[in-house]
């Protein structure tokens, strides 16, 4: 009892100082946010005529934007834009000659800006200095400036900073009390080339604005004090090293106290006193944070707050900092947080803000944004080629993202440029800023760099990076190089679609199915990330436009609208979105569920969640550029093949004959908390109508893991006599875990059709003298389609890929089919009305037929949706009157390879049933001529 009287006395001296100077206020702050006197400058010439000593006679608030405040210059064809713009059609083409008239500019290739403005701005504000803070160190924080800025204080200059992305803090020192005139010059020009097409700087996505965001402030300090904290954490000793660096006069002796605190301001073990001596910049302790501390991961985000507490003759002071005890770390071919293996399921955030034109600064918009990651399953966020602000980081903690972050570059790099050692200082700031963040796993310098050099330069930063700061992994760029000193390889190459593939890629040169993986792809010897997977386009969201009512505006949208409009289309519109938004969806499952069955991938980036509204209007989102659905899917459904757990199965092949019997292997991708013992897999297999033709289930334990082994599913389907679509489903009993696909099944033996139309593949002088005796034709053009015809037209299975105009015209340039599936040309022909795989084979052999010129009326039984910058009429298979006759054309190949091709010999079978049946008559009438005509 003697022994614990005399620790707790012993520590009293501790406590008592802590108790009074957590009774202290932290620094005084004086918030600069409001109005502010401003001045643009457009031709540089403020710094010599010396406008920091005159008096500004605009006005302006902040945190803010010129931009969004209605100054700058209007857009048009001079405007002089940050970003490539790859189709520069717009300039020049008859087509987009109504939108380069002033009044009526719109421009296609990004969100329009209401002013765009490059150049220099002038902003101005009287501040006071009360009494208690003169001759005290006075710092002033701009969270976020863009870009470079020069501070002047009563017409002096005190210093110019180059921060993108981190706050810019000056130290007024030796302040009188008083009013004092703040002058800062603002130049959001390319200060070093860090890309034109970075998002960092780039008018693709947040727009390349001039202004202040964030806080802006001035706190006064005492003679020394602190200005940063660095967090090691230690999770096998649950323990914390704290470095504390120093500021101000280093000739006065400090006392520090370091105390850990929990989310609910309870104490976490034990404070710890540091004295720091005269001359010392920094002092170092180890803060044990008792035995209850949790590790912070995506299921556990746990986050903790060092209170470093200064107390001197001067003065005190006070500095707060969140952290988590995370160890994120390479383990092989994967990452391990905390020792267990995770599975990165990513989405990029391009800093697409359309109504502010610039980042959210507020944690609450950043949760809002993660929450819809988590619900539609996902667990990671990039930040293509630029860092978010303190915010982001703080949101990401609390609800456990992992988090790439990026130094802000998209240029060549190893030529020794300015760029080169920018970024290397840019690292510096992003580390020391936004360190502490458990949250914060990844780094890069950026995005696919240029320049002979780039291997040996990110080489060297990576070791430089991992020799400053071990707490998170680092490789040098998304994309590319490999590098062999990398922690992980972030790669293009495990996807299903790539730039310059075209239509020869898995989903559009092999016939579908689920059995393949990238096992021969991922590196053996580090973690690989697929960089920027999906980029699988949807018809615009034309319904959205009203959403943008701040800064940027969707005009691009608009020029689509009016050309859908101006081909008598735009009643199609909700329909084209609805229906390629499913072709879409079925891409993005093929794409995650091949990364979910690839052993040893440690994770795939998309590209993205939400639209990226940039680079030519990349529609590539199941969200909208508002993080918002778009009507034709949904988290729950999202999150049947992108979650934590995952049921698959290995099909060799999506469509079937009834002649045959369905087997394939179950196997399942578990990233849980922990791993489950005695799992039940249940697997059925059912009609459209919910008869249940085969199930089964198994008990299998389920470590942290892929590729796990779940049994087989199998079927006889002689049992189904009819053509058929069969939906075949796997979950996990009690559970919400379940997957299902679709697939068809067609009768090996097709019906006699006793009434069989004549066939053709020109409109030839047969096939016309069969329509003048009343005669049905049914005519089979494909490869006979000329240009302007829709011969020209590159058809695919799979959807738009990013978009035509940035990716010089890849194939495919169309969005899948739509259709009425209760038509009854399509009667043996089981469809949704819009793509999934039974219109592989159709879609895989298909000259699109170009309607353009039809009667405005006239529409296709199967639509085949165009690229949005064309707003062609075309279809797959239409039906007329012609003369006395009747007519079908199909644009398919229905004549080829039907013996090894059963999805187009069924659709052939349900077109001759029709054709030979009652329903057959159809409403719409066409000349021959129409036929021949070429555009």
């Amino acid at each position: 009892m003697i022994k614990r009287i005399a620790l707790l006395w012993a520590g009293l001296p501790v406590l008592l100082l802590l108790l009074l100077v957590s009774c202290r206020k932290s620094s005084p702050y004086l918030s600069l946010a409001g109005e502010w006197r401003f001045a643009l400058d457009p031709d540089d010439v403020g710094t010599e005529q010396e406008w920091q000593k005159r008096t500004l006679d605009g006005t302006i608030f902040l945190p803010g934007s010129l931009q969004e405040q209605g100054y700058g210059e209007n857009i048009g064809v001079e405007t002089p834009w940050t970003g490539q713009i790859v189709d520069s059609s717009w300039y020049a083409e008859p087509q987009y000659a109504a939108y380069r008239q002033p009044g009526n500019i719109k421009v296609p290739f990004w969100l329009n800006p209401d002013k765009h403005y490059v150049g220099v701005a002038w902003y101005q504000k009287t501040i006071r200095i009360p009494a208690g803070w003169e001759n005290r160190p006075v710092v002033l924080e701009l969270e976020r400036a863009h870009w470079t800025t020069t501070l002047y204080l009563d017409g002096e200059q005190v210093g110019a900073q180059e921060a993108l992305q981190t706050p810019h803090r000056y130290v007024l020192d030796g302040l009188e009390t008083g009013e004092h005139m703040l002058t800062l010059r603002v130049d959001n020009r390319l200060h070093v080339d860090v890309g034109m097409n970075a998002h960092s700087v780039s008018d693709h996505t947040q727009t390349n604005w001039n202004g202040i965001i964030g806080r802006i402030g001035l706190s006064a300090k005492p003679a020394r004090y602190i200005e940063s904290v660095r967090i090691d954490p230690d999770i096998r000793t649950k323990q914390a090293r704290v470095t504390v660096s120093l500021a101000g006069r280093p000739d006065r002796e400090a006392e520090l106290i370091l105390q850990a605190l929990a989310a609910d301001g309870t104490r976490l073990g034990d404070a710890v006193q540091v004295k720091a001596v005269p001359g010392d910049t920094l002092a170092e302790a180890t803060v044990d944070l008792g035995p209850q501390a949790e590790l912070w991961s995506e299921y556990t985000p746990v986050v903790y707050t060092m209170e470093v507490s200064l107390r001197s003759a001067s003065g005190s002071d006070r500095y707060r900092s969140d952290f988590g005890l995370r160890e994120f770390k390479a383990d092989g071919t994967r990452f391990a947080v905390n020792g267990n293996p995770v599975f990165l399921r990513g989405t990029l955030e391009c800093c697409v803000f359309p109504q502010t034109g610039y980042p959210a600064m507020e944690a609450d918009s950043w949760a809002g944004i993660y929450r819809k990651c988590k619900e539609y399953g996902l667990n990671h966020v990039r930040f293509h080629s630029w860092c978010p602000p303190e915010a982001a980081f703080r949101a990401a903690d609390s609800m456990g993202i992992y988090l790439q972050v990026e130094c802000g570059g998209w240029a060549e790099i190893g030529s020794g440029k300015p760029q080169d050692e920018w970024f290397r200082r840019e690292s510096d700031r992003i580390l020391k800023e936004y360190g502490n963040h458990p949250s914060f796993c990844l780094m890069a310098y950026g995005n696919e760099p240029s320049g002979d050099g780039q291997g040996r330069y990110l080489s060297e930063l990576i070791e430089y990076w991992r020799g400053k700061d071990p707490r998170r992994v680092y490789t040098g760029a998304a994309g590319w190089p490999y590098l062999d000193n990398a922690d992980y390889w972030n790669t293009p190459d495990p996807r299903i679609q790539a730039w310059g593939a075209g239509t020869n890629s898995v989903i559009n040169r092999e016939a579908p199915r689920t059995d393949y993986d990238f096992a021969g792809i991922i590196r053996k010897n580090m973690p690989t990330v697929s960089h920027e997977i999906g980029q699988w386009c949807v018809y615009p969201n034309f319904g959205e436009i009203p959403k943008y009512t701040g800064v940027l505006k969707a005009k691009n949208l608009e020029i689509f609208s009016e050309t859908l409009a101006g081909k008598s289309m735009g009643d199609m519109a909700e329909t084209f979105l609805y229906a390629s938004g499913r072709l879409q969806t079925l891409c993005y499952k093929a794409d995650i569920e091949a990364a979910l069955r690839t052993p040893g991938f440690a994770g795939f980036q998309l590209l993205g969640l939400n639209d990226f509204p940039g680079q030519g209007t990349a529609l590539v989102g199941v969200l909208d550029p508002f993080w918002e659905e778009k009507g034709y899917t949904d988290g729950a459904e999202f999150r049947m093949f992108c979650n934590r757990t995952v049921p698959l199965v290995r099909f060799p092949k999506m469509v079937w004959q009834n002649d045959e019997v369905l087997e394939a292997p179950v196997e399942v991708a578990h990233f849980g908390e922990r791993g489950l013992t005695g799992a039940e897999i249940e697997w059925q297999i059912t009609t459209k109508d919910g008869r249940e033709l085969a199930s089964g289930d198994s008990i299998r334990d389920l470590p942290l893991d892929n590729c796990i082994p779940a049994g087989t599913i199998r079927c006889d389907l002689a049992q189904l006599k009819e053509p058929a679509q069969l939906i075949v489903s796997v979950g996990i009993a009690g559970t919400e875990i379940r997957n299902r696909w679709n697939i068809w099944v067609y009768p090996a033996a097709k019906k006699t059709v006793n009434e069989s139309p004549y066939i053709a593949t020109r409109l030839d002088a047969a096939a016309r003298a069969e329509l003048e005796r009343g005669g049905s034709v049914l005519l089979l053009p494909y490869g006979t389609l000329a240009a302007g015809q829709g011969g020209d037209i590159p058809v695919g299975f799979s959807s738009i890929f990013w978009n035509t105009a940035w990716t010089r015209g890849q194939a495919p340039h169309t969005l899948g089919i739509s259709c009425d599936s209760e038509h009854p040309a399509l009667a043996a022909f089981p469809n949704e009305g819009v793509s999934d795989y039974q219109w592989w084979d159709l879609m895989n052999r298909c000259q699109a037929l170009d309607l353009d010129g039809y009667p405005d009326e006239f529409r296709p039984i199967v639509h085949i949706i165009d690229d949005w910058f064309a707003n062609r009429k075309l279809g797959l298979l239409y039906e007329a009157r012609m003369g006395n006759g009747k007519l079908v054309v199909c644009g398919a190949d229905l004549q080829n390879d039907l013996d090894r091709r059963p999805a187009a010999a069924q659709f052939r079978q349900s077109l001759l049933e029709y054709m030979a049946s009652d329903a057959f008559d159809p409403v719409q009438r066409l000349e021959p001529e129409i036929l021949e005509r070429k555009k």
